[in-house]
């Protein structure tokens, strides 16, 4: 099956109260894992590409070359949409001209006006091939790619007005943040995401630091409007465990060097495990049918 935009898979998980996972792709076992995951679960997939992943994996036309090479090897029939994540506005045209069908431009830390108006030259530019676009407002806590947000609420006249250039799915500021979330964090604002969603109507919401928030919340973010959820930093902790007990065990490496099949399988397991588990929680398996 070849790559598709994120547009019907999000606008049917909004109509049905589910989410769609975006799980973030770092290298060949990362994508390979969610494909096989996806697949096996039968449900639709979001595979999201940081510009600082695009980077180490040498570049977006890589990336897309590994991902259809997957798709039709593993023989994948599930709507896989590929994403910049977090892209900025020059990222954004790179991953168009390199063949993602979905993009990310995050223009909050620019002023609103200019946010607009980059939003909408990629909206035209989007319409015309086909692709998905993501748009954000209200900065998202932590770092992403060393840009580092404080975890604003969103302005839901500002979301309206981004909302109305004709995106396909909206990222809102609501108290979340990248990686682990502190001790004394107060939870997600649930009343900043119900105006939001009264003034967005059927647009898509994302959440993005899907990372530690408690499923109870996850679960009231969906039934308030959010149909795409991040999810980065979960995988990087079990992946990172997972090889590092490999390691540790010492199982067949003494004497033998380290052949990278071995080292990294019980990572692989453990990103499909963990991608089963989020979109349970989402409610995403079984949508694909």
């Amino acid at each position: 099956m070849a790559l598709v935009s994120a547009k019907e898979m999000l606008q049917k998980a909004k109509a049905g109260h589910y989410a769609i996972g975006a799980f973030n792709i770092n290298n060949l076992e990362w994508t390979k894992a969610i494909l096989l995951t996806a697949e096996e679960c039968r449900s639709p997939v979001i595979l999201a590409v940081s510009e600082g992943a695009g980077k180490y994996m040498a570049g977006y036309k890589t990336i897309v070359g590994m991902v259809n090479g997957m798709l039709e090897e593993l023989k994948i029939t599930v709507p896989v949409a590929l994403h910049l994540d977090h892209g900025s506005f020059e990222g954004a045209k790179a991953c168009i001209n390199a063949g993602f069908s979905s993009v990310m431009f995050d223009g909050s830390s620019l002023p609103f006006d200019e946010n607009v108006e980059k939003t909408k030259i990629l909206v035209n530019t989007c319409d015309v091939l086909g692709l998905s676009l993501e748009a954000e407002v209200g900065s998202i806590g932590g770092e992403e790619d060393g840009v580092i947000g404080q975890g604003e609420c969103a302005d839901p006249k500002e979301c309206k007005a981004i909302a109305d250039l004709g995106i396909t799915m909206l990222a809102c500021g609501i108290g979340n943040i990248h990686g682990k979330y502190p001790e004394n964090w107060q939870g997600l604002r649930f009343d900043v995401l119900d105006s939001i969603q009264e003034l967005t109507g059927d647009m898509p919401l994302v959440l993005h630091g899907g990372t530690g928030i408690p499923d109870d919340q996850i679960k009231k973010a969906i039934s308030l409007g959010v149909s795409k959820i991040n999810v980065n930093t979960e995988c990087q902790l079990v992946f990172a465990e997972a090889t590092r007990a490999y390691i540790e065990a010492d199982k067949d490496l003494k004497g033998k060097g380290y052949d990278p099949r071995k080292l990294l399988a019980p990572g692989f397991e453990a990103i499909k495990a963990k991608v089963k588990e989020k979109m349970e929680i989402f409610g995403s398996i079984g949508k694909a049918d």
